[in-house]
């Protein structure tokens, strides 16, 4: 036993020494080869641009695909982002920019087949009323002054909706209700310039708007014409309070500027003589819209001193905001949520007419701080200690 024990170990030895000389041999046989040919650089061999990009292409293939696999490794849990994109929309920096949808529409779906099929004919334009139903003939009027590429969109403040059903244009509506509340109100809430930006003009317009003498696609082809981004239609000049801007001129297309009385206008650029448009039925093209929005706070209730404001969100302002004079609107003055007690009384009229006047008051006096901040202290004034 013990003689096999030490042919064993004196095997090991001999395959060890053979490896070692092996080795040494195979490294001096390398040397020598390796002198005997001359010595080339890598310079001057020319290797196709097309197969180094090539090249390249596939070694940050493959590095992307070791580390999509090794991001797989780590499971849901996992805090390690694979994907950011700064110029996608606020929040939605995370996904891949060829799935985000920024804007929506008020396009109404089927609950099956193609969804491609769902819309014959997608509308242009988005025209919305603050309405209550005692007020539905009017509307019903006024919406057929309006051809399919309008999208109609009421706003109820009375909780009446299932009643309008009675017209087959309210069947394609879009109804909204919240009680007692205004359009400006509904328009902050609802009308976010994300979800309306497929509509290339939106018209936010009250209940109480006479439209014999309006047609909404020519009211289109002349803002387009004259390069509106906010307007509205003229106002017949013989009935109730207005501004002389927004008066109905007989003689031409659009206006864009007017004359007010001595000491209104410190400016003739500037409101009431230019870039001004009234609350009742204004009309705004999607861009100026965008800014308009933003700049509705959420305590506005009746819009009193928007008006002056708007000319903010276009530049120049006395050249994009304008009355449309051969498409015009006689105002009713049938106050919006008109169910209330005090709207239907005659202190209402009496409070109209007191407002007026102080408006009158803080034009004559406070021009410059009327055309730098009027909008919050008109606010403010009449709305909040008047």
């Amino acid at each position: 036993m013990g003689t096999i024990h030490r042919s064993g170990v004196h095997r090991k030895t001999n395959d060890s020494a053979r490896l070692i000389v092996v080795t040494i041999l195979g490294v001096a046989f390398g040397f020598f080869v390796g002198i005997s040919f001359p010595a080339a650089t890598f310079t001057k061999i020319h290797i196709p641009s097309s197969f180094t990009s090539s090249l390249k292409l596939s070694i940050v293939n493959q590095n992307e695909f070791r580390r999509s696999k090794s991001l797989e490794t780590l499971g849901s849990g996992s805090n390690v982002t694979n994907i950011y994109v700064p110029t996608n929309p606020r929040g939605a920096e995370l996904l891949p920019p060829g799935i985000v949808v920024a804007e929506s529409d008020f396009n109404l779906r089927r609950l099956w087949g193609e969804p491609s099929e769902d819309i014959k004919k997608k509308p242009k334009y988005l025209l919305t009323f603050t309405v209550g139903y005692d007020q539905r003939n009017n509307i019903n009027t006024a919406v057929k002054k309006f051809s399919d590429d309008f999208q109609i969109l009421l706003f109820h403040y009375d909780g009446r909706t299932s009643e309008w059903d009675q017209f087959e244009w309210s069947k394609s509506a879009i109804h909204v209700s919240v009680m007692r509340q205004t359009k400006w109100w509904y328009a902050k809430r609802f009308l976010h310039p994300d979800i309306v930006g497929a509509y290339e003009y939106i018209f936010i317009w009250d209940e109480d708007l006479g439209v014999e003498h309006f047609n909404g696609e020519k009211y289109i082809e002349l803002v387009k014409k004259h390069g509106l981004e906010i307007s509205q239609p003229g106002l017949e000049p013989d009935n109730g309070l207005t501004w002389q801007m927004t008066k109905r001129r007989g003689d031409r297309e659009v206006h864009k500027d007017t004359e007010e009385k001595p000491g209104w206008c410190s400016n003739p650029h500037l409101p009431p003589c230019a870039a001004f448009v009234e609350i009742m039925a204004p009309v705004f093209s999607r861009e100026a819209w965008r800014c308009v929005w933003h700049m509705i706070q959420n305590d506005l209730v009746h819009g009193w001193g928007l008006d002056f404001a708007l000319r903010r969100c276009v530049e120049p302002a006395h050249e994009k905001i304008g009355v449309v004079d051969s498409q015009w609107i006689i105002h009713q003055v049938i106050p919006s949520l008109g169910s209330q007690i005090f709207f239907k009384s005659s202190a209402f009229r009496f409070a109209m007419c007191f407002i007026e006047v102080k408006i009158h008051l803080v034009l004559c006096g406070q021009n410059q701080r009327l055309h730098e901040g009027w909008g919050s202290q008109r606010r403010e004034k009449l709305h909040g200690k008047g």
